[in-house]
């Protein structure tokens, strides 16, 4: 069973994901590491990112890995050519590149079949913002998270403040979001926007537990009828 979650930077859609997989004993892809990955070694090399066809090499020939450890979902390492850039993707740096990085045709096709090919063998929760209507256009539950982009940025600075990476000021941050909610929205290729068989979650004023338990509810659903 395939789980795409969607929506827009900061909507939660990491943390639901990891706790959806544990409670129902699936593993997460992290797409959006794949393509942060990407755009960390485009950094590292110099590469501009409007350049469609130097970013497309990149990431056709730097794969990126993950290493998992028993009973955990969620990915314990991201590899970039085997080194580890788990803490190197998740910087304010990487948060404003990520986007034009991903808005290339080139990279996105780079990744697809590599994502499909590591979903085909088992069940997982998938999150990112094209998941259900480009990646895995047939996936068994689709689920649009989403929330205000206030409730957004305010989670977003907390997460920064607990890792200590990335800015905590929360009008930085509210700016941030809104950018990268235009440039999701905007670009060419695969833009943010709700498949017409997702089911929409607006986590603004909701506890994160019953976003899972509707998540889960929908994946017994749709198990039942499969």
């Amino acid at each position: 069973m395939i789980i795409a979650i969607d929506g827009p930077s900061g909507a939660g859609k990491s943390t639901v994901a990891k706790a959806v997989a544990k409670r129902l004993g699936f593993n997460c892809l992290d797409t959006g590491a794949m393509f942060r990955a990407v755009a960390w070694q485009a950094l590292e090399d110099g590469a501009s990112l409007d350049d469609a066809e130097a970013l497309g090499a990149i990431a056709r020939t730097h794969p990126v890995s993950f290493t998992h450890e028993p009973g955990d979902p969620s990915p314990a390492q991201v590899l970039m050519d085997g080194m580890d850039v788990t803490s190197a993707i998740r910087t304010a740096r990487i948060d404003r590149s990520v986007s034009a990085v991903s808005a290339h045709p080139s990279v996105r096709a780079a990744l697809l079949d590599q994502q499909r090919r590591i979903a085909s063998e088992g069940d997982y929760v998938i999150e990112g913002r094209d998941i259900g209507t480009v990646v895995f256009p047939n996936a068994d539950v689709k689920v649009f998270l989403t929330a205000s982009d206030e409730a957004r940025a305010r989670r977003r600075a907390a997460q920064n403040e607990a890792r200590g990476i990335g800015s905590t000021d929360l009008a930085e941050v509210l700016v941030d979001i809104r950018m990268r909610d235009e440039a999701d929205e905007s670009r060419a290729a695969a833009p943010l926007v709700q498949a017409d068989d997702a089911v929409a979650v607006d986590s603004s004023d909701i506890f994160v537990d019953e976003v899972i338990d509707r998540i889960c509810a929908l994946a017994a659903e749709r198990g039942s009828k499969a």
